[in-house]
């Protein structure tokens, strides 16, 4: 079973590949429900070189950034070795 963790924002990189996906207007909606509810769903992240990778979350942690806040939930997932 996943925990919750908290991990600080610049501790998360985020893949190129991922970033170009970006919606600005989806960053700016989920801020505001942040506003008044919060982070409600963590991302998902995995273990990297002195850092997580992002797998999923992009405009949450992004609505994030937005919102000044320095750390973010995440659920740290075990890579599967192929």
């Amino acid at each position: 079973m996943l925990q919750k963790q908290t991990f600080p924002i610049t501790d998360v990189y985020v893949p190129v590949k991922r970033m170009k996906t970006l919606d600005p207007a989806k960053v700016e909606q989920i801020a505001e429900s942040m506003l008044e509810e919060g982070q409600t769903t963590p991302i998902r992240v995995r273990a990297g070189k002195d850092r997580v990778v992002l797998l999923e979350g992009l405009h949450r942690l992004e609505a994030l950034k937005a919102l000044g806040e320095d750390s973010v939930e995440a659920y740290l997932v075990q890579a599967r070795i192929h």
